[in-house]
């Protein structure tokens, strides 16, 4: 549908120079390439940690898994335990795909 004060032929946003238009991200931030994010290929048993120097206070750790990480008067996160309980494995996996600063990570223990 072509808005009406904009001619059918007129080029739209980012249309005009040939860019691409410009989109608004949804969702969670995705892993990337921050190894500390980067989601365990195993199985086995898995251990959180949280850099509250690096939080950014955004709350999605407590948001995927609030059994899991809580957030201080001053925002931060809190890590409730570090050891994660089977059932809570994807939540784990969720919140530090969430992370948008990195603050938390997750890998397996032996």
């Amino acid at each position: 549908m072509v808005s009406p004060d904009r001619h059918e032929d007129a080029p739209g946003p980012g249309e005009a120079d040939g860019s691409p238009p410009q989109t608004t991200p949804r969702g969670p931030a995705p892993l990337g390439g921050n190894p500390s994010r980067t989601a365990p290929h195993g199985t086995g048993p898995l251990r959180l940690h949280a850099d509250t120097g690096v939080c950014a206070g955004a709350g999605q750790c407590v948001r995927a898994a609030p059994d899991l990480f809580d957030q201080g008067d001053d925002g931060l996160v809190v890590l409730l335990r570090a050891d994660v309980p089977e059932q809570a494995r994807e939540r784990a996996l969720t919140a530090a795909d969430w992370c948008p600063s990195g603050a938390v990570g997750v890998r397996e223990t032996p």
